[in-house]
């Protein structure tokens, strides 16, 4: 029996895509209607083993849209105050332009043909994202405007936990409830998450992989 080896190369291991991670914090839960107030991305990376690591955060408060609303109750969880005058917030257009760029650049390095949203209920950051995007009338957005990968039912499935923090607790690591509900920090945690779980299947498969060829001996 012949057991072919996982695919190397980032490109080809989520199919052309490249995983993204995005975390937003909001005034609220309505994408069209609340206020986008930070935006943080960490770009994947697969080393020369296939081990997926994350990069350094990319991140930027935003100002918020004209017209836009913002619920108390939401500032309250985030301790975002959206009138610091040191936030040096970004226009919307702006602020999705610094998070694209970098994104630009690693699928051009990595032969990916297009960014994939991996988030912890990855809809409601895709719903911002797109939301923004709309408003801005961004015509380069690189993520796919529908598909993402969702850290919860990956959780779920690798350590029985959906909830973010005990999702990352259970695999291992620390998590710091003071500095939660930030997107530099949410955004660094997920990625860290996602890439464990991906790497915990990795190893698993070439264990099971493994065990086929001794079995062919």
């Amino acid at each position: 029996m012949s057991i072919s080896p996982p695919a190397a190369r980032l490109s080809q291991r989520f199919r052309g895509f490249l995983p993204v991670v995005i975390d937003v914090e909001t005034g609220g839960f309505d994408c069209e209607r609340h206020a986008l107030l930070e935006i943080a991305a960490v770009i994947v990376h697969m080393d020369a083993e296939g081990v997926l690591r994350p990069e350094p955060t990319v991140s930027t408060h935003v100002e918020a849209f004209a017209g836009s609303e913002i619920d108390p109750r939401s500032l309250e969880v985030t301790g975002i105050d959206p009138d610091h005058p040191f936030r040096f917030a970004l226009p919307e257009r702006q602020a999705l332009e610094h998070i694209f760029k970098p994104v630009r650049e690693a699928m051009r390095q990595t032969d990916c043909q297009r960014a994939i949203l991996v988030g912890h209920n990855a809809a409601f950051d895709l719903g911002f994202l797109n939301a923004a995007i709309r408003r801005t009338n961004h015509k380069r957005s690189p993520f796919h405007p529908f598909s993402c990968f969702d850290t919860v039912t990956l959780a779920g499935l690798a350590y029985g936990q959906t909830v973010l923090s005990r999702a990352v607790e259970a695999s291992g690591q620390r998590w710091d409830a003071q500095a939660a509900h930030s997107a530099v920090y949410d955004a660094e945690r997920t990625a860290e998450l996602f890439c464990g779980v991906v790497n915990r299947w990795r190893q698993m498969d070439e264990s099971f992989r493994h065990s086929l060829g001794g079995l062919d001996a």
